[in-house]
């Protein structure tokens, strides 16, 4: 019972702890709450040890996490613990059930915000109480993590931002040496950004991975005396002693000094020592020599507590093993059940030194690709606070009838997708003449390799919604970093929609890469489809022409195919006819969907010099050009079936006007059939209910547009 988990075979390169040990990857997330369960499991002994322990005491609504001393020294810990020393387990108050833990981390820009997600879901998959996350964040990463939590929806989270560029002028004046930037100063203000009545916070960098549960660390608090008001773990490496290279010159620091990675705050006590004035003072003088710091806000923090040592509470340095080169984080832990929490702060990050790094790295994975939709666990016994969009979309789905045959389409409707927005860097400005376009499309992983072909057609901003698991996206992001294509072009915006339900969402993902364009127009193609060498500039010239900015216009990009997989694209609308002549290109599903095209009237195309409009008729679906604010496609439609022709519809109940342009086209490439539109020809349930889902748009086009409407009810009839 309780006996720990060796790391021992990692010393001899054991082939179970190997990176390409794919059976190790997927037994970590077992292992991990083994190790939970043996921590339990030592609990319970420990408390029986003192006879009457303090959990039976405060009875079934509180816990109590014994604590180490936090004397750095695990190793005398654990004699202690198998000696039976329990008493100073038994002296140590309980963190309550339900009592709020409060986290604050910094975050600036895209890559960092992909590090945030790792680091909650590790803290979510540990945890027993509510959490309260205090965000610093810059207006990139605000936009992207006010999403995706607003989407996540865990229950008994509280999310709250601080604008971080407000900051910057209380720390631009600090020369800072660290890839972090000015951003790695801000942990300096937060007794004066966080909100006045909190009185302690544990604050952590972004490269943090937990493997216990964070109430732990939260109990540590309770072990603070005196003017202790900071709880640190020394740092690991050697820098701080200024013997690393022939005049390396680091800030005045006690002993080996701390690292910031992970602090204890107790807010109220430092804003009672003004520790505003004391870090500030602290700073000027250092400067006068040192010039800058090289360790952000690190050193201000060593250089203070240098001169005041009572301020800081050692942390047993297992609550921060730092894995940079060269440190002495391997003392910190002997088992697997020692470990609590990992920090990755070498610029290396996964690829740095150390003989556990394969253990580290996989611990790290299993949290980078674990499905985050698990994690939107109640917590039984604590109440949560009234979210709006929860208790709305409980009604919306308590409204549906289970037994109904299209409950499951039905239900996607309303189903919230966890979205991560701007997965990749993104940095575009769009066209200051205002005839900018963005190409707007949806893929899965299947699709993955038409994007380098997109963006060597299309040179123009591009918005992509991707339908992935939390495993595939990170091998998207692989993807991407390996590609020079894709890693060349900063003017494409990656938003990751998660998979959940058993229906492709493509309506919602086209509504996700639309809302987030930058430009005045947009360009609603498909992955399938390769734009026509020079569509972008084209589009450009057309929005002046036909003056998109003050009409209703739809423009029309006629659409082809090919059956082969290896096509020498034609780069002129004349070169396009004579393959359409040979065979070799035909109109966009004229063998198998002719009505969807045909009101583009490719034989007037083939002549035709200047725009032309065409009337909308029944199943049309061409792929347009539109103002940004045109109406968002219905949600309803998912998989295959109906989902852009009901947009068109819309489009034309809205009096767009449909003109086809005469000199551009598109081209869709050949690809396996999709599991939708398999399960669309095998699955007669399915069609039923595509068919009754069209129905009810109609009518509720009809409710909406009035007499104007009764024309799609006809159409559909004749058709």
């Amino acid at each position: 019972d309780g006996k720990p988990v060796s790391l021992s075979p990692l010393e001899s390169h054991s082939p179970r702890y190997a990176a390409s040990s794919q059976r190790e990857r997927e037994s970590l997330e077992v292992r991990v709450r083994e190790v939970e369960e043996e921590n339990r499991v030592l609990r319970k002994q420990l408390s029986l040890a003192q006879g009457r322990g303090p959990a039976q005491r405060r009875g079934n609504h509180s816990r109590t996490y014994s604590m180490e001393e936090g004397t750095g020294d695990s190793e005398s810990l654990r004699a202690g613990i198998v000696a039976g020393n329990s008493s100073e387990c038994g002296q140590q108050p309980a963190v309550e059930k339900c009592e709020t833990i409060h986290v604050a981390i910094v975050c600036a820009g895209y890559n960092a915000s992909r590090d945030v997600v790792t680091l909650v879901k590790s803290v979510l998959f540990h945890r027993r109480n509510p959490l309260h996350f205090h965000l610093i964040a810059d207006a990139i990463a605000k936009q992207i993590l006010a999403t995706l939590f607003q989407t996540w929806m865990v229950p008994a989270v509280r999310i709250d931002f601080y604008d971080a560029d407000e900051l910057k002028s209380e720390v631009s004046w600090i020369p800072n040496k660290h890839y972090s930037g000015i951003y790695g100063l801000m942990k300096l203000v937060l007794t004066k950004t966080l909100p006045s009545n909190l009185e302690r916070v544990i604050v952590l960098d972004t490269d943090i991975t937990f493997a216990t549960d964070i109430a732990e660390l939260w109990a540590v608090f309770h072990k603070f005396k005196g003017q202790q008001v900071l709880g640190l773990v020394e740092n690991q490496s050697d820098w701080y002693l200024g013997n690393l290279w022939k005049n390396h010159r680091p800030w005045p620091a006690l002993g080996r000094g701390y690292n910031t990675g992970v602090i204890l705050l107790l807010l109220d006590k430092l804003r009672k020592m003004k520790w505003e004035q004391m870090w500030r003072l602290t700073a000027e003088r250092e400067l006068m020599s040192m010039l800058s710091t090289s360790l952000a806000d690190q050193d201000i923090f060593n250089a203070v507590i240098k001169q005041n040592p009572f301020l800081v509470y050692q942390l047993p340095c297992f609550w921060n093993v730092q894995l940079s080169d060269h440190t002495r984080s391997e003392q910190c832990y002997r088992d697997v059940s020692d470990l609590k929490v990992i920090h990755w702060n070498s610029p290396k990050k996964l690829r740095v030194k150390n003989k556990h790094v394969e253990f580290f790295r996989n611990l790290y994975l299993t949290f980078l690709e674990y499905d985050g939709n698990l994690l939107r666990r109640e917590l039984f016994g604590c109440p949560s606070e009234a979210d709006v969009n929860s208790e709305n979309l409980q009604k919306q789905l308590s409204e549906l009838d289970e037994d109904d045959l299209c409950y499951e389409f039905r239900r996607e409707r309303f189903t919230v997708h966890r979205t991560h927005l701007y997965f990749l860097h993104y940095e575009y400005e769009p066209a200051s003449d205002n005839t900018d376009v963005t190409l707007v499309a949806q893929l899965s992983m299947d699709r993955l390799q038409m994007l380098e072909a997109i963006c060597k057609h299309w040179e123009g901003p591009i918005s992509l919604a991707l339908y992935l698991s939390d495993a595939e996206a990170q091998q998207f992001l692989r993807y991407a970093q390996g590609s020079e294509v894709l890693m060349s072009r900063h003017n494409v915006g990656y938003h990751i929609v998660y998979k959940e339900g058993q229906f492709y969402p493509v309506n919602l993902l086209r509504n996700v890469a639309m809302k987030h364009i930058s430009t005045p127009y947009m360009f609603l193609s498909d992955i399938d489809f390769l734009p026509m060498y020079g569509l972008y500039e084209y589009l450009r010239k057309s929005v002046i022409q036909l003056d998109l900015a003050n009409t209703k216009k739809a423009l029309i990009v006629p659409a082809f195919e090919t059956l082969r997989y290896r096509l020498s694209f034609p780069k002129s609308k004349a070169e396009l006819l004579s393959m359409l002549d040979m065979g070799t290109l035909f109109t966009f599903r004229y063998h198998v969907w002719t009505k969807g095209h045909a009101p583009t009237n490719f034989a007037k195309w083939r002549t035709a010099t200047t725009p032309y409009r065409v009337e909308w008729e029944a199943d049309f679906e061409p792929y347009v050009v539109v103002r940004k604010d045109c109406p968002e496609y219905d949600r309803r439609f998912v998989g295959f079936g109906w989902n852009k022709v009901a947009h068109i519809m819309e489009l034309d109940a809205q009096e767009y006007e449909f003109t086809v342009l005469p000199n551009a086209y598109m081209i869709h490439m050949p690809h396996a059939p999709s599991f939708d539109i398999t399960k669309f020809r095998s699955n007669k349930q399915y069609r039923i209910c595509l068919k009754t889902l069209k129905e009810e748009f109609q009518q509720d086009m009809s409710r909406h547009y009035g007499f104007a409407a009764l024309k799609y009810l006809t159409a559909e009839n004749n058709s």
